[in-house]
């Protein structure tokens, strides 16, 4: 067996700053809220390898590991993967971007297997992803749609 999941939020805002809000590597731990830090680790063309590090979770543990990101903003898709793979067979992650009524669609879809030795199984992270993504997606959503009214604000307030 396989996990696959799909999640999507429509965010109320233009592209570009959608777009450049969830691509910003450096800042995700401030956009999300289970990232402690990001390092990059080396850029090759548009892919970017880089070390994720999350907040510790109820058990006090650190989890870490190391994926590569590639974003396409002509087609508004990212493609990504873990590297080290940790207890997952492999993880692989697309982010679309589409433009809908009411704002920007992105969408989340994540295809991976767990290790036959890993602490839980595929349906145990399946259900862990879903809860996760859309708890990430709602927060991110009000990030960049606060980040937009601030924009539209001073835009406003400069050309006055």
């Amino acid at each position: 067996m396989a996990g696959h999941t799909e999640n999507s939020i429509t965010i109320d805002a233009p592209f570009d700053l959608v777009w450049e809000m969830t691509n910003d590597l450096e800042n995700w731990p401030r956009l999300f809220s289970e990232y402690a830090s990001v390092d990059v680790l080396s850029r090759e063309g548009d892919t970017t390898t880089f070390r994720l590090t999350m907040h510790p979770d109820e058990n006090g543990k650190v989890w870490s590991w190391v994926s590569e990101r590639t974003p396409d903003r002509a087609k508004r898709t990212v493609r990504a993967r873990r590297v080290e793979t940790g207890p997952f067979a492999h993880m692989d992650i697309l982010w679309e971007y589409e433009e809908v009524p009411g704002g920007i669609e992105m969408r989340w879809t994540q295809d991976f297997a767990m290790k036959p030795d890993a602490p839980v199984d595929d349906a145990w992270m399946t259900d862990n992803i879903n809860r996760n993504s859309r708890t990430q997606m709602t927060l991110i959503r009000d990030k960049i749609e606060q980040a937009a009214r601030e924009s539209e604000t001073a835009s406003v307030a400069s050309s006055r």
